[in-house]
């Protein structure tokens, strides 16, 4: 027997591995409780503001009854993006904590950096969330209109990604212009 063990111990070194396993168990159950709605929803703020207006979309209840859920949207599926992810969601707890969104008018006042925050991050990673449901590759064209079938081909020639021109899909927008669909007359830009 090698001469460290003997100092050690064998009974450090199994209390040490049991010790790993169950810190990976205990993380790895804390990562998939907060990576539910049940979770995400149950801060006060979620439930009256986001968690409201996105019971009304196609994401939330539609014919075929798939149903994408907060994580599916906002919680990439990877474990390295997961974890970057769950770093910077930690930010969303010290506002909870500060309550700078704890009522609907302070949530509205911040609701366009919130949503450009949210836009930037999923046009940096390629609207990955989107893509684990919805892919280029996979579009029936024949399915969709003629507008549908001639904007995502000539997004998907351009390099575009499902935020360039989805946003809004699940929560109300904040006034902003976007290229489809008629002008706004109050458009923040």
């Amino acid at each position: 027997m090698k001469a460290w063990i003997k100092h050690v111990g064998l009974w450090s070194i199994a209390g040490l591995f049991t010790a790993g396993i169950l810190f990976w168990g205990a993380f790895n159950w804390a990562f998939e409780v907060t990576n539910t709605e049940q979770f995400c929803v149950s801060c006060h703020e979620m439930q009256v503001n986001v968690f409201s207006e996105y019971r009304h979309t196609g994401h939330y209840t539609n014919r075929s009854g798939a149903r994408a859920t907060c994580p599916d949207c906002h919680v990439p599926r990877e474990w390295g993006p997961k974890i970057v992810r769950k770093i910077q969601a930690s930010n969303e707890l010290w506002h909870k904590l500060v309550g700078s969104v704890d009522t609907p008018e302070k949530f509205q006042a911040k609701r366009l950096q919130l949503a450009e925050s949210e836009w930037r991050r999923m046009k940096a990673n390629d609207s990955q969330e989107c893509r684990n449901c919805h892919k280029y590759d996979y579009m029936d064209f024949a399915e969709q209109s003629r507008r549908a079938v001639r904007t995502h081909s000539r997004a998907f020639d351009e390099g575009k990604t499902c935020i360039d021109c989805h946003k809004g899909v699940a929560h109300q927008l904040p006034p902003i212009e976007q290229e489809i669909g008629a002008p706004k007359a109050a458009a923040a830009r």
